[in-house]
């Protein structure tokens, strides 16, 4: 008797994966407020400055107060990488050109026109920041998941700093540590599971969003992650909202998978895939659901809809 595929323990159809118009517009919202909590820092550091630069008679004044500069190159339009690419007259260079072509022609005004510059700055280096942030937050959903999954199974695990690489035991308060997680680890019916996030796999040459591994972390560095027999799954998780942009995502992660299949074969190694993506339209839904059919995709799921992404995390963390 044919075991049921693990998608259908959450999907009956092509519809279920759908996104719908409540669920697009909370992706809105988390992803504006999330931006607020960024541009929160932006906001007190331009306070400071205000605070310091009101003791300055006139621009000019701005060059002798100690502890600014950083700030007046901010506003002088200097992002914090391209000055690390900048000698000392190049910067005193900007700070003049701030002074003459937008402080003095400021007037009285001139302590708010340095605030503004440097909040336009900040706007940018924002901005940057918030590109992938569709992606930040889908990972950080995933990831609470997975350990929910296996807290109440009783599961031990493991995670993995996203800044230091180093790997730490699980404790009684795991608040916020999706915030700065890149890896988790755990025994599935006491065989080793390690699950990385955006690794780039040698054997497929990409990044891919969601690899899982029949190894331990100790094990896994010393392949280097080159052993196809070592992965399990591998999967795209897309985590943008916007609708316009959906079908493109789903492209992208169609054509990862592609090659992911592709170069796994080639080795004789036939791991499952899957796609879990925050905006899928219903063309895409329908593309999705044929995959599943006939077996291209093992599992997907909406990352809007709790319920399969309950079910897509008993299913990695089981696998």
């Amino acid at each position: 008797m044919m075991s049921m595929p693990p998608y259908r323990n959450h999907l009956c159809s092509a519809d279920d994966l759908v996104t719908s118009y409540e669920a697009t517009r909370a992706g809105f919202v988390a992803l504006a407020l999330e931006k607020n909590r960024r541009a929160t820092p932006y906001v007190a550091e331009a306070r400071a400055l205000q605070e310091v630069a009101s003791k300055a008679k006139t621009p000019a004044d701005l060059l002798t107060i100690n502890g600014i500069e950083a700030g007046l190159l901010t506003a002088a339009g200097l992002s914090d990488k391209a000055l690390v690419h900048l000698l000392p007259q190049d910067k005193a260079e900007a700070l003049d050109g701030l002074i003459k072509n937008f402080l003095e022609p400021a007037g009285e005004k001139f302590v708010e026109e340095l605030v503004f510059r440097f909040l336009l700055t900040r706007g940018d280096t924002l901005g940057g920041s918030m590109r992938n942030i569709g992606g930040i937050l889908a990972q950080r959903k995933l990831a609470r998941a997975i350990i929910s999954t296996l807290m109440i199974a009783g599961i031990g695990y493991r995670w993995q700093h996203s800044k230091t690489r180093q790997w730490a035991d699980m404790t009684d308060d795991d608040s916020e540590i999706e915030l700065s997680l890149r890896g988790l680890s755990w025994e599935s019916n006491s065989r080793p599971r390690t699950l990385i996030y955006n690794l780039t796999v040698p054997l497929v040459k990409n990044n891919v969003d969601m690899c899982l591994f029949n190894l331990s972390p100790d094990e896994l560095q010393t392949t280097e992650y080159k052993l196809a027999g070592s992965y399990i799954a591998l999967g795209e998780l897309k985590g943008g909202i916007d609708p316009a942009g959906a079908d493109e995502h789903w492209k992208t992660a169609r054509a990862a998978l592609d090659r992911i299949r592709e170069a796994f074969s080639a080795a004789g190694h036939f791991p499952h895939t899957f796609f879990i993506g925050a905006a899928i339209e219903r063309k895409m839904a329908g593309e999705i659901w044929n995959q599943l059919e006939r077996g291209v995709l093992t599992n997907a799921a909406n990352l809007n809809d709790l319920a399969q992404i309950a079910s897509i995390s008993r299913w990695l963390c089981t696998l």
